[in-house]
């Protein structure tokens, strides 16, 4: 079996209950303020407490404000490279600080 996608490995697993909103990593209820949109996702994930089986539900919530957001997620390319090397270079220099002085994750 050739498991392609995030929803084919839930499915496979038989994950209990599954709520898939497609938004940006770090929103899982919506947009930053949408209140309505938070308490359609809560109340759709809670609706799903009461399967008897394992259940996968798609949320039709979207995404507004820049539709165009998964072009950018995890792109690298010439017109950022330089900025992520950095942001990299400064991230493994904090972890280095931070390990030196005994701090982990």
């Amino acid at each position: 079996m050739v498991i392609g996608s995030a929803m084919d490995i839930v499915t496979h697993c038989k994950v209990p209950r599954y709520l898939h909103n497609d938004l940006p990593l770090g929103n899982p209820l919506g947009e930053p303020g949408d209140r309505v949109a938070h308490k359609e996702t809560l109340l759709n994930a809670l609706a799903l407490t009461s399967a008897d089986s394992p259940i996968v539900k798609v949320s039709a919530l979207q995404w507004s404000g820049d539709s165009d957001w998964k072009s950018a997620y995890n792109r690298v390319d010439d017109s950022n490279r330089e900025s992520l090397l950095k942001m990299g270079e400064e991230n493994r220099r904090r972890r280095a600080a931070n390990k030196s002085r005994g701090l982990t994750r």
